[in-house]
């Protein structure tokens, strides 16, 4: 699964990679501890163009009577992307891709009623910025308007299972066009598990484990 990331890189730097215009309003970078209900950077394909926009995370249905009717939706399981209620429009025709620096995992410690959790940053090999394919939806309800997405994620590969049995599908540059829905069918291939060598992950200090936690200290490594 995924539940808290990070984005360091700039702005325009993602813009380059993307190829994808970004918006006046985008969240401020670098960000070091990304929750659920906050606003994410996210890249649509609409009408021929790339557009890069903010997006809060925690997809909203277009039936919700608001943004808190119902589970928070963060993230959707590729398995059943198609079929579920909530997603299966989206799948098909509202395809997105969110930029990550990296993301955290959490391990247990101990048998007790409130085991220590242990978390985990995972970032990419070459240090470099990583795609979490998503979907997203616009929720309307009289004025009010409110783009919403979800980080589709899928079985964890071999390396990642140790941390978590769930990962973020992550989409490379020369599919981005496949899962944006700019070169037609075909994108369900891309929803599989990300080759080992492309992570790497080490301990990072349980400061993160509070929502409120910012700074470039909160992915430093500390021995495991």
């Amino acid at each position: 699964m995924c539940g808290r990331f990070t984005l360091t890189h700039p702005a325009e730097a993602l813009a380059r990679l993307f190829a994808a215009a970004p918006a006046n309003d985008l969240p401020e970078a670098p960000r070091y501890n990304i929750c659920p209900t906050q606003e994410v950077a996210a890249v649509i394909s609409q009408d021929g163009a790339r557009r890069m926009l903010p997006l809060r995370w925690g997809f909203v249905p277009h039936w919700a009577r608001s943004p808190s009717d119902g589970p928070l939706l963060i993230n959707a399981r590729a398995e059943s992307l198609a079929e579920k209620p909530a997603f299966r429009a989206a799948a098909r025709a509202r395809r997105c891709l969110i930029p990550a620096s990296g993301f955290y995992e959490w391990t247990q410690a101990g048998d007790g009623p409130k085991p220590a959790r242990l978390p985990w940053y995972i970032h990419a090999a070459d240090g470099g910025p990583l795609a979490m394919a998503g979907i997203w939806q616009a929720w309307e309800r009289g004025e009010e308007r409110l783009l919403t997405c979800a980080v589709v994620t899928c079985a964890a590969n071999a390396a990642l299972a140790a941390l978590h049995h769930r990962m973020p599908v992550f989409v490379a540059p020369e599919d981005f066009a496949l899962w944006l829905g700019e070169e037609g069918p075909g994108a369900a291939r891309l929803m599989r598990p990300a080759p080992e060598a492309l992570l790497v992950f080490h301990r990072v200090d349980p400061a993160v484990n509070s929502n409120r936690a910012q700074g470039p200290e909160l992915i430093a490594p500390i021995a495991a």
